[in-house]
């Protein structure tokens, strides 16, 4: 016999059958153009309930917006510990475990792409501060090569934000082709070829160098 559920056990279910409802809702579809009421209809619960997870549809969109964050974080971190396994971690590899991830999160990734630019300003928010977590975290990665350690903070800070530009856009670009087809490809391909330029930049690069 299974232990009965628990009301924490419950709660938590509703909250998650909420959070994936909204997904699967925004697959052809704005955040801003969903109600509360569809919302908790998708859980299966009626509106008053919907408080008693979130405070509103905004704390549910940021929500959304922190756990697809979150996704990309836990990548950059997989990919410190391969590197950390083997060495050294290629742009490919890393490339790889963004594809990975993207394909098996779909729906976060989505929301977070179509919300970040014309969403609603509560989530686009949360979307910049967590894209802000990322880039720090990879500018502490980047501090740590023995290659970039006389680099000043402001310069890793620069190199950390093109990189997470080149993955974001790949991510929305994947997002537009079928799996596995030749399309995607294409677009690994060049964001292959888009970090391995950053990274050449970054050799010849002089810290504290002016332009012209």
């Amino acid at each position: 016999m299974t232990e009965p559920e628990t009301r924490a056990e419950r709660k938590e279910r509703t909250r998650q059958a909420l959070l994936d409802g909204t997904l699967e809702m925004l697959a052809d579809r704005g955040f801003a153009s969903l109600s509360l009421r569809e919302v908790a209809r998708s859980a299966g619960i009626v509106p008053t309930a919907f408080y008693r997870h979130f405070s509103s549809m905004e704390d549910l969109g940021v929500t959304l917006a922190e756990d697809g964050m979150r996704v990309l974080r836990r990548m950059l971190r997989e990919a410190r510990r391969d590197r950390g396994a083997a060495g050294t971690t290629t742009v490919r590899a890393s490339l790889d475990i963004l594809l990975r991830e993207v394909r098996a999160h779909e729906g976060q990734f989505r929301f977070l792409g179509r919300e970040r630019q014309g969403g609603a300003p509560a989530v686009r928010r949360a979307i910049s501060t967590e894209l802000r977590l990322f880039a720090s975290e990879l500018t502490i990665d980047l501090s740590r090569m023995p290659a970039l350690a006389s680099w000043p903070v402001e310069d890793l800070e620069m190199a950390a934000d093109l990189i997470v530009a080149v993955m974001m856009t790949t991510v929305v670009d994947v997002l537009e082709v079928p799996a596995g087809s030749r399309e995607e490809r294409a677009v690994v391909a060049r964001a292959e070829r888009q970090l391995r330029l950053i990274l050449v930049g970054m050799g010849s690069w002089r810290p504290n160098s002016e332009a012209g």
